[in-house]
């Protein structure tokens, strides 16, 4: 019970840093596609979305992972134990 209250902690953590992450690479390509070319507006937001889902499938397993092992060091251990 405790270690799915621990996993859920680290879920919800990684998400509020990688999905962030995600939308500002999605907006920055945006941006960046708006400012240089004149691409239309299908290849924009394509490619938004294309470097968005990159970005995610990128960011998720590195952060998760960052998060689970900063969150075991503040811990002590790998596992919590009940007093």
């Amino acid at each position: 019970m405790e270690q799915e209250r621990i996993e859920g902690e680290v879920a919800r953590r990684s998400a509020l840093i990688y999905l962030p992450v995600t939308v500002g690479a999605a907006i920055v390509f945006l941006l960046a596609a708006s400012l240089v070319g004149g691409y239309p507006p299908v290849a924009k937001i394509g490619g938004m979305v294309w470097v968005g889902l990159l970005s995610l499938i990128v960011s998720m397993p590195l952060v998760t992972s960052r998060v689970k092992n900063k969150y075991r060091g503040s811990t002590g251990s790998s596992t919590v134990s009940a007093h």
